[in-house]
């Protein structure tokens, strides 16, 4: 199965802040909210809710493009919440395949600017891997996915 059809972070709602994103991975789905997304008001931030979940996006590809320098970990976060955080670690042995688990952390959102995680994600100490939300591919692969998700997202405006 290739990141293609088993990674997917959408927008499920245009109306809202309250579960109208979903993440699937695999045969695992999570529903989740853009509310703290709403809230960023980082300089980085401009537009509407589409360009903000796009942002996002391009954080996690610079994060997983940093793998295929001798591999590593990544943790890139898809679900922001008041007492705990969702993130996907990606695990990369060799810099071209990687291992992809949804999971929690006791990190809470309101600490979190979605739009500058990367100063948070070395914090993930504490990540529990979620049952049956896992996936295998080719790093070229979860880039390519990363992008076409990040190109929808932007696609679906304010």
């Amino acid at each position: 199965m290739t990141a293609n059809t088993a990674l997917r972070f959408e927008r499920i709602r245009t109306k809202g802040d309250h579960r109208d994103l979903r993440l699937r991975i695999g045969a695992y789905r999570h529903t989740c909210d853009s509310y703290y997304f709403g809230l960023d008001d980082s300089p980085a931030v401009r537009g509407g809710m589409g360009a903000r979940l796009a942002h996002l996006l391009e954080q996690w590809a610079t994060q997983v493009e940093g793998l295929r320098r001798g591999g590593g970990t990544a943790y890139l976060p898809y679900d922001f919440s008041d007492q705990c955080t969702a993130w996907l670690r990606v695990s990369s042995r060799d810099g071209e395949t990687v291992e992809v688990q949804a999971g929690w952390s006791l990190i809470e959102a309101w600490g979190i600017e979605p739009s500058n995680y990367l100063a948070t994600a070395p914090e993930v100490t504490d990540f529990d891997p979620i049952t049956g939300a896992r996936i295998s591919c080719s790093l070229d692969d979860l880039t390519a996915c990363i992008a076409a998700n990040g190109i929808a997202l932007e696609a679906t405006g304010p």
